[in-house]
């Protein structure tokens, strides 16, 4: 059965690699452990990551914010 493709953007791309690199690794007893092993490496991947600066914030700030859902929102992050 040939595998779905899923079109993805770049921000989501390097996840979905790390995930591929997780299952390839051997094989699992059951979809439980597969959820743990992508779970376990969700947590190490928040940990390297937060803190980060987000990339063009300022463009996607100015972008949500002229949407009038999202501008009372991302008014709270100003300063970020």
């Amino acid at each position: 059965m040939p595998r779905a493709k899923i079109y993805t953007t770049n921000a989501i791309e390097p996840v979905n690699s790390i995930f591929r690199k997780v299952t390839k690794k051997g094989s699992f007893p059951s979809e439980d452990a597969v959820l743990k092993a992508l779970y376990l490496r969700i947590t190490e991947l928040y940990k390297k990551w937060n803190g980060r600066p987000v990339s063009n914030w300022a463009l996607v700030r100015n972008q949500l914010s002229m949407n009038d859902k999202f501008q009372k929102r991302i008014l709270k992050y100003k300063n970020f």
